[in-house]
């Protein structure tokens, strides 16, 4: 006989919450039954599964990224080779991420150098 979980238990397997794990759900991730009662229900291979998503998206991967690679998420994803697939989507995904860090590095010299402008201002002001 297969176990079966309900979504709370499932959250607590994996370190998650209900509402990410209906949120994986809804994007097509992960799938559950519906018992009598109508609670979701999540086989075993769900709890690896859920892992692995969380894994990938700790890495900088989002959901949509994730999609992609549903093959791949019931296993364990990080002990193999990474398929050329996933090592795409993490390229994209870490220009990206480049891309935002150095917009935020911009925005934060701009604003040093205003802070350092305004300090400045405010010396000559109080030396006259």
């Amino acid at each position: 006989m297969a176990v079966r979980v309900r979504i709370g238990e499932l959250a607590a397997l994996t370190g998650t919450t209900a509402r990410a794990l209906r949120h994986y759900e809804q994007a097509g991730l992960i799938t559950s039954d519906r018992a009598a009662n109508g609670y979701r229900e999540y086989g075993e291979a769900a709890v690896v599964r859920v892992r692995n998503i969380r894994a990938l998206v700790a890495a900088g991967f989002t959901l949509e990224d994730v999609r992609p690679l549903l093959g791949c998420l019931d296993g364990d994803v990080l002990a193999g080779p990474p398929s050329p697939q996933a090592l795409r989507i993490a390229r994209e995904r870490l220009a990206v991420l480049e891309h935002r860090i150095a917009a935020q590095t911009e925005a934060r010299d701009r604003l040093v150098a205003a802070l350092a402008a305004a300090d400045t201002q405010e010396d000559v002001q109080a030396d006259v």
